[in-house]
């Protein structure tokens, strides 16, 4: 089977972002004299939208009222330093060229915040992702399958002709959870053996290899 429709997650898949989540986070936490985090913490914390990120971020115990006051400043803090030192992964930019070139339908759907990945999409991929959403109110996020129908939606594209690409668990069980084949990247902020155990169809260790998969 091949596919004429591709959707990305974005932390992990597409940008490397791991050290200005680390970097914001800690700057919150800080302002509230909270022992701060190793990026390897943040890496495994990821992945659920920013609420989860830093309601396990801050020390156990932590009440709602003073999680939120912190959550609030990492968001302003990461809206204003989100390109601070966030790349591309290696190949990226490449394998979206090549997709482009080859008529291939391309989005992204993220549990980040949608102002911060529309951002980041405008900056990096503007030449190619169509559409791009992140987490927003009154939308279910990952693995909840509504935003990737709503990207289908706007592009025009089926499920059968759909591949969901991401690095994580959660981009697993969001494909599933649409009815759509996953492919796991390894470059990414999980394992594959965690991509494995979770189900993923397809495993890749670099960009260019998801081009088998294309009509």
């Amino acid at each position: 089977m091949k596919y004429n429709t591709i959707i990305f997650d974005l932390d992990g898949t597409l940008l490397n972002t791991l050290e200005d989540l680390t970097d914001s986070v800690n700057y919150a936490l800080g302002k509230f004299g909270y022992p701060l985090r190793s990026i390897d913490e943040i890496r495994r914390f990821v992945g659920n939208g920013v609420k989860v990120l830093i309601n396990l971020a801050v020390p156990n115990g932590t009440s709602a009222e003073e999680s939120d006051k912190c959550l609030e400043l990492y968001r302003k803090h990461y809206s204003e330093n989100l390109q601070n030192k966030t790349r591309p992964y290696d190949g990226i930019s490449e394998m979206l060229k090549c997709l482009k070139e080859m008529g291939i339908k391309l989005a992204v759907v993220s549990n980040k915040y949608d102002t911060a990945v529309k951002a980041l999409c405008n900056d990096y991929f503007r030449e190619f992702i169509e559409v791009a959403i992140g987490e927003s109110q009154g939308v279910a996020k990952k693995p909840a399958p509504d935003s990737v129908y709503a990207a289908l939606k706007v592009l025009g594209s089926n499920k059968e002709e759909t591949l969901y690409v991401g690095d994580s668990d959660v981009d697993v069980h969001t494909a599933h959870n649409a009815g759509i084949k996953c492919v796991g990247v390894t470059w990414g902020f999980r394992n594959r053996d965690i991509l494995k155990a979770e189900g993923a169809n397809y495993i890749i260790d670099k960009p260019e290899d998801l081009l088998q998969y294309v009509k």
